[in-house]
């Protein structure tokens, strides 16, 4: 991809690759003077945490307004909700689609055949129930400004997680309906990424929104379930797909919770 001369036509182009992946990664509507190209596509994953940032953002007001309203579990469903509403359950249904893969195939050849099936099995019906009651009823036994900050961090950095099986693995397949937004990340895009992912994290516990003490095992924790969930996909089918990433995603969010409700809960 040839980079743009000059110091804004490459501004521009940093904005453009933005909104591919706002639209990629979400239903939320982008200026139709942006245009499309491709090959914007190949360049797009290093804002996927930033995609992360404008999701956790408005979960994060949600759940914060929510909460004065009503009981915890009330505002923990609504952000959920919202969340799902934005992305369109793209990561939701990728974690089912592994759900299913891993459950009923026994070979890397089934296991992509099953993750390309567009309907949902037992494997993925389940999964997907468990995790998401999971989800709720870690962010409902969260303070609710906790809560709030918790999500406005782990949006950005699960995506994070997620982007860096890009940069680390091999795509896994060549064709299909969840096919990544990108299969291959550089590392100054991969900076990119890291810098969106984890900023607004330190941002909330510099201020003390977010606890050091209660964000650090959220992190580990998030990244070992990547770490285990990287060799996993390696081990089973060589590399990942677009459904991997969602998986991650998702497994990673709900592991950053349970960081901070370990120490927020004692």
């Amino acid at each position: 991809m040839s980079r743009p001369a000059g110091v804004v036509p490459a501004v521009k182009h940093q904005l453009r690759l933005f909104f591919v992946a706002l639209q990629f990664f979400t239903r939320i509507p982008i200026p139709q003077r942006v245009g499309f190209d491709p090959e914007w596509l190949h360049h797009a994953a290093r804002y996927f945490p930033a995609v992360g940032l404008i999701v956790g953002l408005a979960t994060a007001s949600v759940h914060a307004a929510a909460a004065q309203l009503w009981p915890p579990a009330v505002a923990a469903l609504l952000s959920t909700s919202l969340g799902i509403l934005l992305t369109g359950a793209f990561h939701e249904d990728g974690f089912a689609d592994v759900c299913d893969g891993m459950g009923g195939g026994y070979t890397a050849e089934r296991t992509l055949e099953i993750m390309k099936d567009s309907r949902v099995g037992a494997f993925g019906a389940i999964g997907i129930m468990l995790m998401l009651a999971l989800k709720i009823a870690t962010l409902a036994s969260l303070p609710a400004w906790t809560a709030a900050a918790g999500l406005l961090a782990a949006h950005p950095l699960s995506r994070l997680m997620s982007g860096s099986l890009i940069r680390l693995m091999a795509y896994a397949r060549h064709e299909g309906k969840a096919k990544p937004l990108a299969t291959r990340m550089s590392n100054g895009e991969f900076a990119i990424a890291v810098c969106t992912g984890i900023a607004p994290l330190l941002a909330l516990c510099a201020t003390g929104l977010l606890a050091w003490h209660g964000a650090l095992p959220g992190c580990l924790l998030a990244l070992g379930g990547t770490a285990w969930m990287a060799r996993l996909f390696l081990r089973r089918l060589g590399g990942y797909t677009g459904d991997c990433l969602g998986a991650v995603q998702q497994v990673a969010e709900v592991l950053f919770y349970l960081g901070l409700l370990a120490v927020a809960g004692r």
